[in-house]
């Protein structure tokens, strides 16, 4: 069965550019949508799922910079390729310092643009593999939690008394990011957003679950969570500093 065509957004206010690389990506067999400015992009991401951003640095109401600052911190990872007729090194690092994929300035060749999208696109799809949630990956180190291992690449907890169990992704989400926020209050809004992701509708009800789930299930090997504490109406907190002062 034929892959489905990977979906461009390409946000270039000159018309005539637009429509040409909107036709020359168009016969690379790639799905074009096309913004002349950057003041929707945004809320057309967070809506809409699309495989790379082909962005101008210039833009009318914007710079291509200041819209992919914007969206990282709106939690939109999507790749981006920056497209301008700047070939200064400087804005070519500010660019790659911001978390663009890659720079193409213009006047460029239509097979080398082709080719960079398709690196990038070949560079994020790998990356992803290894993504159990947005937080967590399985090439991430084994942690400590309540006194059990932590094995991401295994996905599975190992107890002190022996037994192993197999974790969900979800489990292992909302572990790893307790575990890396230690002696800190997170709500439950924090943790919905690092796990499921900024935009995921998931109510904390939901959470609440794979809370009690993993509570019951360290509960029945043993292990004491007195450590990782609900609290009520805000969230949870994981304070590892009293495992240390266990004389158990």
């Amino acid at each position: 069965m034929a892959s489905s065509k990977p979906f461009i957004l390409v946000v270039e206010d000159e018309k005539e550019l637009a429509d040409l690389v909107t036709e020359q990506l168009e016969s690379a067999d790639m799905q074009i949508q096309v913004h002349n400015n950057g003041s929707n992009v945004i809320h057309f991401l967070s809506r809409n799922f699309v495989n790379l951003v082909l962005m101008d640095v210039g833009l009318p109401d914007t710079t291509g910079f200041d819209l992919l600052v914007e969206m990282r911190k709106q939690g939109i990872e999507v790749p981006v390729i920056f497209l301008t007729a700047n070939e200064s090194e400087q804005d070519k690092v500010r660019g790659l310092e911001r978390g663009a994929d890659d720079y193409v300035t213009k006047p460029f060749n239509t097979n080398e643009l082709v080719a960079r999208i398709h690196a990038v696109l070949r560079r994020t799809e790998t990356a992803n593999d290894t993504k159990v949630t947005k937080n967590t990956s399985l090439t991430e180190q084994p942690f400590d939690f309540c006194g059990a291992t932590i094995n991401p690449t295994r996905m599975e907890a190992a107890f002190p008394n022996g037994e192993t169990m197999k974790l969900g992704r979800k489990e292992l989400g909302i572990l790893s990011y307790m575990a890396a926020n230690p002696h800190a209050v997170q709500s439950r809004r924090s943790l919905i957003h690092a796990v499921w992701g900024v935009h995921a509708d998931v109510r904390s009800r939901s959470l609440d679950q794979y809370i009690v789930k993993i509570r019951e299930n360290f509960t029945k090997q043993g292990c004491d969570l007195e450590n990782f504490r609900t609290i009520h109406g805000v969230g949870y907190l994981y304070d590892p500093v009293k495992e240390n002062l266990s004389t158990s």
